[in-house]
């Protein structure tokens, strides 16, 4: 059965409650950590960017970096990372992305912009990283999102061999590439494999492209230095630390406000010194523009 997970008050009042699954894995790859039913299998979402982009750069593309960073990245639209993308794109046409256009998840930049656009959108580090892939391997570019490419192939099959297990379900994301569901537990088992690669490196590196200004992913690994967070939509969320300590989260509603914190409190639970992210551990709950509760982890 899923597990309570979080809850959030509001003036000593219980509103609403958060069920799911996470599990931790010590650095041995023992479980340190197991609420919920963690085999049970889940589409990652945009935490499957990281291996996304790890099989990009196993087919030959040219990253490093800031640009291996967006890769692995739900960007939130802000004018570098679209000159970052563009810069991917290597004199390719915008019109080869795949990706739907959207509005810029910045503010303040989408304040600045008259409307939605294809390198604006979140993903779009993503698909600018597959066309650069197939460019390299001499690969199909219209047809890069198709599961049977070449590409998603070995997208596969790296998740595959990072997660130890195979893959029980595609389906299309939101962005219209290829998601593989797998377990809690694999996918916390690949975030560990994913931490010896230059795809952690360089999210580690230049968190500032993995999300943006004020991004949650972006803070927790500017808070965490040597810490690599990803989350996905659906209450999706991954870290892992430059020691072996991987987490992987699943909220059964698909909220993703108490991910984070979930997340966090897993790696305390195993051990891990997170305290300098301790903002992170609860999130504000406001009345009135005065906080009056808190979505905090009960498992």
């Amino acid at each position: 059965m899923p597990a309570l997970l979080a809850e959030v008050t509001r003036s000593g009042f219980v509103e609403s409650l958060h069920h799911g699954s996470v599990v931790g894995l010590l650095p041995s790859g023992a479980v340190g950590v197991s609420v919920g039913p963690v085999e049970d299998p889940v589409l990652p979402r945009s935490c499957m960017k990281p291996f996304q982009a790890l099989a990009c750069l196993s087919a030959g593309a040219p990253l490093a970096g800031p640009a291996l960073a967006i890769a692995a990245g739900s960007h939130t639209g802000e004018n570098r990372h679209v000159e970052l993308v563009m810069e991917l794109l290597g004199g390719l046409p915008v019109g080869l992305l795949r990706c739907p256009p959207s509005w810029p998840e910045d503010e303040e930049t989408r304040q600045r912009v008259s409307e939605p656009s294809r390198v604006r959108m979140n993903c779009s580090g993503k698909h600018a990283a597959m066309l650069a892939a197939c460019v390299a391997a001499r690969w199909p570019t219209q047809t890069y999102l198709e599961p049977s490419h070449p590409l998603q192939r070995l997208v596969m099959r790296t998740v595959e061999e990072l997660s130890g297990e195979s893959v029980v379900h595609t389906a299309i994301d939101g962005c219209g590439a290829p998601v593989y569901g797998l377990s809690l537990h694999g996918l916390a088992r690949a975030m560990q494999g994913l931490v010896r690669t230059p795809v952690a490196d360089a999210m580690r590196g230049f968190p500032e492209y993995v999300g943006g200004t004020g991004h949650v992913n972006t803070v927790v690994m500017q808070q965490l230095p040597g810490v690599v967070a990803k989350g996905g939509a659906e209450g999706v969320l991954v870290l892992a630390t430059a020691t072996g300590h991987a987490v992987a989260v699943k909220v059964l509603d698909g909220n993703p406000r108490a991910t984070t914190a979930i997340g966090l409190t897993a790696l305390a639970a195993m051990g891990f010194d997170v305290s300098p992210a301790k903002e992170s551990l609860s999130v504000p709950v406001l009345g009135g523009g005065q906080v009056v509760g808190e979505v905090r982890v009960v498992f």
